[in-house]
């Protein structure tokens, strides 16, 4: 009978924190379930930015984006693994000084872009002993 009387107890005590949980709120958190019948926000991109500011021919660095309501997004010059998300990184590695763009299309159409240049220095040649002999 004690054993009946503590299970009621402990799902009822469950259930109370369930829907504590879900009637308290934080001011400033997103609501990420909308009413049907609403319209959804417009496309917005986040972030778009390279790891680092200058890169040496050869040398890695991260490309970065983040995208809101987008229903596709792709980068050019093209980058596998893009999709939409809050905040993705991507290895690059750009053997020239290279323009990427962002383009994201929302779900009523509309299109959002960004876009910055990476350049990529040529690697300083250091000079052998024979090409200072030369000199």
């Amino acid at each position: 009978m004690m054993f009946r009387f503590t299970r009621v107890w402990l799902i009822a005590g469950m259930l109370l924190a369930i829907w504590l949980f879900s009637a308290v709120r934080r001011t400033g958190e997103e609501v990420w379930i909308r009413p049907v019948g609403t319209a959804r926000p417009p496309v917005r991109i986040l972030a778009f930015y390279a790891s680092v500011g200058v890169l040496t021919a050869g040398q890695r660095a991260l490309l970065c984006y983040g995208v809101e309501n987008a229903r596709t997004v792709s980068i050019s010059p093209a980058i596998e693994g893009v999709y939409p998300a809050l905040s993705r990184c991507l290895e690059i590695l750009p053997q020239h000084t290279t323009h990427y763009m962002i383009m994201a299309e929302g779900y009523d159409g509309r299109v959002a872009t960004q876009s910055f240049t990476l350049p990529v220095a040529v690697r300083p040649v250091r000079p052998t002993a024979v090409d200072l002999a030369t000199l």
